[in-house]
């Protein structure tokens, strides 16, 4: 379970990250080289989301969108300096029960 956590949060840096590259070259004049490495961190996020040990498809990516969503509020706290309210904690805090229940419920 470590290993899918870390490949979880790999995943969501490249693609937060690759999407604030972008967002700073297109949004606010950055040179057109940081939208190349955004591209880049991209595509890296879709490789890294392959090494994941559990079997559907589906499921990972849902189960990621959680974990984004979570690694997004950290982002915008921690890079855009712009404080989560309680609301922002409830939902991503909802997500991560979710995550949770889906791949670790138990299955037939």
């Amino acid at each position: 379970m470590i290993n899918a956590i870390i490949l979880f949060i790999l995943a969501g840096i490249a693609e937060i990250g690759g999407g604030y590259l972008i967002w700073l070259w297109l949004r606010e004049g950055k040179p057109a080289y940081w939208g190349v490495a955004g591209g880049i961190a991209l595509a890296l996020y879709g490789v890294i989301a392959t090494f994941q040990s559990f079997p559907s498809f589906g499921r990972v990516y849902a189960a990621y969108g959680g974990v984004f969503i979570v690694l997004s509020v950290l982002w915008g706290w921690g890079i855009d300096k712009k404080t989560p309210d309680l609301y922002d904690w409830v939902g991503a805090g909802i997500c991560i029960v979710g995550v949770g229940v889906m791949l670790l419920g138990p299955r037939q």
